[in-house]
C-alpha cells in the first residue's frame, strides 16, 4: 500500500503532530477530545486513530472505550501513545482491544506507516467478513454447483497447461517482477485472488491518480475532497465564533461540522467501483492476455480451492468491498464469487458503459437466487454460454 492515509490524532503533543504532518503519505487531522459532540463521530472515517494516553479531563483508554460505542468506527485501528512506560498498561490496552501502544518518541514514520497499513488491511478484512457473516439471510452453495466447479476448473487447468506455460515465459521476458499477481479480494469471504500479471510492476501505486480522472464509473466531474479555503457558514455570523470544535493542523483551522459536511458530500460523489478504460499501466503482453481473458486463468485455482465459483459475483478489492457493507448492498456478498456473472455478460465487451448502480443491481439479482432458494444449475449454464462470445473483447476494459 502506498496511497495516502487519513490519520486522526487526538492529543496536543506538537512533536508528534509535526512528525506526522511532514510525511507526504499522511493527511493529518488534529482534534481535542470533548466526548460530547456527535459530529466527532460522523462523516468520513479516518484510516487510523492515534491518541495520547493522558488528555484534559480524560485519558486514551476511556476515549477508546467511548469510540467503540460507534459501530462505524470499529474497523478503524486505534494506537495509544504514552510518554512514559507504565506497569500493566500494555496488558490493559491489549485486553481492551487497543491495536497498538507506542512509548514516545514514535518510531520512524516508515515503520509506523507499515504498521498502520497492516492494521488497516487486517481490520478491514475482519470487518467485511463480520458484516457478511452476520447478514440475516441464509446461504449454502448447492452440491451440483460445487461439483461442476471442481470438474470444469480441474479439466481446464490440465488442458490449458501449455498456454499457461507460454504466458509465464512471455510475461517474464517482457518485464521484471513476478509473473503472477495476488491481492486480497472479497466474495463470500476474503481470500487471496490469483491472476497473471498484466501491468508493469508498481502499478497499484498509480491507481488513485488514474481513478480520479479516468474511472468509467464517474458520471460527472469529480469535486475536490475538501476545500479548506471555503469559509464555514458560521463565519457570516456577527462577532464570528466557531460553530463546533475546531480541527487544527500546521497549515489551517476549520470547523469540525463544516469539514465533515464537505468530506461527506465529496465521499458520496465517489463511485464504489473502479475500472480504467485503456489503462496505461497495462503491458503489451498484458493487453493481449487481457483481451483474450487469459489473465483470469489462475483463478481456476481459486475455484478448486472453493474461494470462487465458475459463475458468481466478481470478488472485489477491499477498498471497493468496504463501501458496499450496508444492509442493502451486503446482499451481493451472499452469492459466491465467480469468474463470470450477470454484469459481465450484460455489458462486458460492448461499447456501452455500465453505471455503478446498474452493476450493484445485477449483483444483488444474482444473490437473490441463493437467498430465496431459487438457484438453477441451468441458469448458470446459460450465463456461461453467454460469456463465450465476449471472451475475445473488442475494447480494452
Amino acid at each position: 500500500m502506498n496511497e495516502r492515509i487519513n490519520l486522526l490524532y487526538i492529543g496536543s503533543n506538537k512533536e508528534v503532530g509535526n512528525q506526522l504532518t511532514a510525511h507526504p503519505r499522511i493527511s493529518l487531522v488534529v482534534k481535542e477530545w470533548t466526548g460530547a459532540e456527535k459530529t466527532f463521530f460522523s462523516g468520513q472515517k479516518p484510516d487510523c486513530i492515534l491518541c495520547d494516553r493522558f488528555l484534559p479531563d480524560s485519558d486514551g483508554l476511556k476515549v477508546y472505550q467511548h469510540l467503540r460505542a460507534y459501530p462505524a468506527l470499529n474497523p478503524v485501528s486505534f494506537i495509544l501513545i504514552t510518554s512514559d512506560s507504565e506497569d500493566g498498561l500494555l496488558k490493559t490496552a491489549m485486553k481492551l482491544g487497543i491495536d497498538d501502544l507506542y512509548v514516545l518518541p514514535l518510531p520512524s514514520i516508515e515503520d509506523l506507516l507499515n504498521r498502520i497499513d497492516f492494521l488497516r488491511e487486517f481490520k478491514m478484512k475482519d470487518h467485511i467478513d463480520e458484516v457478511v457473516s452476520n447478514h440475516p439471510a441464509g446461504y449454502r452453495i448447492p452440491l451440483s454447483k460445487r461439483l461442476f466447479d471442481i470438474v470444469i476448473a480441474s479439466s481446464a487447468l490440465l488442458l490449458l497447461s501449455p498456454i499457461l506455460l507460454l504466458v509465464l515465459i512471455a510475461i517474464r521476458v517482457e518485464s521484471k517482477g513476478k509473473v503472477y499477481y495476488t491481492s486480497t479480494r472479497v466474495g463470500r469471504k476474503s481470500f487471496s485472488f490469483y491472476k497473471f500479471r498484466s501491468m508493469r510492476t508498481g502499478a497499484e501505486n498509480e491507481l488513485k491518480k488514474l481513478a480520479k480522472h479516468k474511472n468509467q464509473y464517474i458520471t460527472h466531474e469529480p469535486s475536490a475532497d475538501v476545500d479548506l479555503k471555503k469559509p464555514c457558514p458560521c463565519s457570516k455570523r456577527e462577532n464570528f465564533t466557531y460553530c463546533s470544535p475546531v480541527l487544527h493542523t500546521e497549515s489551517y483551522s476549520i470547523c469540525d461540522t463544516w469539514y465533515i459536511q464537505q468530506k461527506t458530500k465529496a465521499e458520496k460523489a465517489k463511485p464504489p467501483f473502479i475500472k480504467i478504460p485503456d489503462d496505461p499501466r497495462v503491458t503489451r503482453v498484458g493487453k493481449i492476455i487481457r483481451n483474450a481473458s487469459i489473465d483470469e486463468l489462475p483463478q481456476l485455482i481459486n475455484v478448486i480451492k472453493g474461494d470462487m465459483s465458475i459463475v458468481g459475483n466478481r470478488p472485489l478489492p477491499l477498498y471497493e468491498a468496504e463501501k458496499l457493507t450496508s444492509d442493502a448492498m451486503a446482499k451481493r456478498f451472499l452469492a459466491p464469487a465467480g469468474l463470470t456473472g450477470l454484469w459481465q455478460v450484460e455489458k462486458r465487451g460492448r461499447k456501452g458503459v455500465m453505471s455503478d448502480e446498474e452493476r450493484k443491481s445485477l449483483d444483488n439479482r444474482y444473490a437473490e437466487l441463493f437467498i430465496e432458494n431459487k438457484y438453477s444449475f441451468f441458469y448458470d449454464l446459460k450465463l456461461i454460454m453467454r460469456t463465450l462470445p465476449v471472451i475475445i473483447q473488442k475494447e480494452s476494459v
